[in-house]
């Protein structure tokens, strides 16, 4: 069983110490995308565990109860039963093909929780809620405190809260280090944290690595990219260097903080990029959803239209498959 990070106290001469060279990254990040190249049956196998790391999202303002109720259904079903079953797997007890999570607000929290527990899988499809202000953490502390709190007593089993920016690009990191704290305080012991960093706002691939060890320092279960509302999104050097501080810290404090890249991920090209960086730099024990979330509302349906290509030879429009 994986061991949850604890965190650790805050090191500022780690971060003092920060040097990231861009030209180097870059070309990593096109090394990485140009050396592999998944077909056929491989392709196939990469995409169904593709599916097994999504947090399958809406975070509309028009959410109601009965999409949240499709969204988990979609969830607990995620490939049309015959395609499931032309790729050797069937929906029943033990089926590892389902979403690792759905990710709503903290007002329909409830609505996922009861949906699951109808369908009687609560216990293997988590319910995430996005909160601290999302998306854009410009709230009291208090309040962003109390909307963790309220998730948490709704039934959420992760919350996914998002860092005030401005901490990041004045410097201030022992604020920040002390307000992820507090945030995690407020999870509880039995909740998984994720802490997003809008990397698009942070202005420095250094202050990406360096906000990536602070949030981790606090005791953070995941690092995440992004809201999926910032112009600039999840790219493969920003995940890179997450990769990097998420390495750089388990070989300094022996703990596994996982990574879930979010925002703009929606075809099985963009999952299979950063399946790829994953196992490349990190390694295969984290290819699993206990340390590898995708955040994503389209990419299940391009991931359908693909498989279906696979075992049909034809490819299938997006309005033929049911949507989440």
């Amino acid at each position: 069983m994986l061991e949850r990070n604890p965190g650790c106290e805050l090191d500022l001469g780690w971060l003092n110490n920060v040097n990231i060279n861009l030209a180097a990254v870059n070309t990593r990040a096109a090394t990485l995308l140009s050396s592999r190249s998944l077909k056929n049956e491989y392709q196939a196998a990469w995409l169904l565990k593709a599916v097994t790391c999504i947090d399958l999202t809406t975070l509309g303002g028009d959410d109601t109860h009965s999409n949240v109720a499709r969204l988990c259904f979609k969830a607990s079903r995620p490939l049309p039963e015959d395609l499931l079953n032309a790729l050797g797997f069937e929906y029943e007890e033990g089926c590892p093909i389902r979403t690792a999570a759905v990710c709503v607000y903290p007002a329909k929290v409830e609505s996922a929780v009861e949906t699951l527990t109808k369908l009687g899988i609560s216990n293997k499809i988590n319910v995430a809620a996005v909160a601290t202000g999302f998306p854009s953490g410009q709230m009291p502390l208090k309040t962003r405190l109390d909307e963790i709190k309220y998730a948490v007593e709704k039934g959420a089993s992760e919350i996914d809260i998002v860092i005030d920016r401005s901490l990041v690009l004045t410097g201030q990191w022992e604020v920040l280090y002390q307000e992820i704290q507090q945030m995690k305080e407020a999870c509880g012991p039995n909740v998984h944290m994720k802490t997003i960093l809008a990397t698009g706002e942070l202005g420095t691939l250094k202050n990406v690595y360096k906000a990536s060890l602070v949030a981790m320092m606090a005791g953070s279960d995941f690092i995440k990219t992004s809201t999926g509302k910032e112009s600039l999104n999840a790219t493969i050097p920003f995940g890179i260097v997450m990769c990097r501080a998420i390495r750089d810290y388990y070989e300094k404090n022996g703990y596994k903080v996982g990574l879930k890249p979010a925002g703009g991920i929606r075809t099985c090209k963009d999952a299979l990029s950063w399946l790829i960086l994953i196992k490349e730099l990190l390694g295969n024990s984290w290819l699993t959803p206990e340390l590898f979330r995708i955040g994503a509302s389209g990419l299940l349906t391009d991931i359908e239209q693909n498989l279906y290509q696979y075992v049909t030879g034809y490819y299938a429009a997006a309005y033929e498959f049911t949507m989440g």
